[in-house]
């Protein structure tokens, strides 16, 4: 099946880009979905908690960026995830690109999902899913959000010292832990799967 969704963020194209491409950093945005290891710049691996209906399902799987375009403002991924109970798996290849709305930038993402096994039946019918997959980008749009409000305050309130002020370095660099899941969201969140894929896309999280 396929489909398309779309939201915005208040910062312009050639700001957005590299925020949307850091992956660590918008992962707990994401409804259900943690970060689990960062394979390579490309390539991620991570878990997502999703329900359908009265079905809970945790998927783990592997997201990878077959294509960047940084100057375009647009990317190509694939994912694949299999429920850790064995009851299906779904495949997803997703476009996506930024484009100028007013003073900030219109996300656009196309989706070609296909589900197997069990999974494919708790999620029949396009218009569930697509109602499903819209409210999980809206979810995911405010907690960017709030997140872009977040830095933009910090960078404020912590202006950089002064070289007779500044700290010393660090005796040791310690690598900085995966950003924790966000709360899944309620419904039929199977998509959350693919929306997270498309946009730094990756799999989380508990079932609520």
């Amino acid at each position: 099946m396929e489909f398309d969704n779309s939201f915005e963020v208040p910062l312009p194209p050639a700001e957005a880009w590299p925020l949307l491409m850091d992956i660590r950093g918008i992962a707990p945005c994401m409804p259900g979905a943690q970060l689990t290891e960062v394979v390579d710049p490309q390539t991620y691996k991570g878990q997502i908690a999703v329900r359908l209906g009265p079905v809970a399902l945790t998927f783990a799987g592997l997201v990878k960026f077959e294509e960047i375009d940084n100057i375009n403002h647009r990317a190509r991924v694939k994912a694949q995830g299999t429920d850790a109970k064995g009851r299906g798996s779904a495949q997803a290849n997703a476009t996506f690109r930024l484009e100028p709305a007013g003073t900030g930038s219109k996300v656009l993402v196309h989706t070609d999902l296909t589900l197997s096994g069990a999974v494919a039946q708790y999620g029949r019918g396009v218009g569930m899913i697509q109602a499903t997959a819209t409210a999980i980008m809206g979810q995911f749009a405010t907690a960017l959000k709030a997140e872009i409000a977040r830095r933009g305050s910090t960078a404020v309130a912590s202006p950089p010292l002064a070289p007779a002020e500044a700290a010393p370095p660090p005796l040791a660099a310690a690598p900085a832990p995966l950003p924790a899941a966000a709360k899944p969201i309620s419904g039929f969140s199977l998509m959350a799967s693919v929306i997270w894929n498309a946009i730094r896309n990756l799999f989380g999280g508990k079932p609520s």
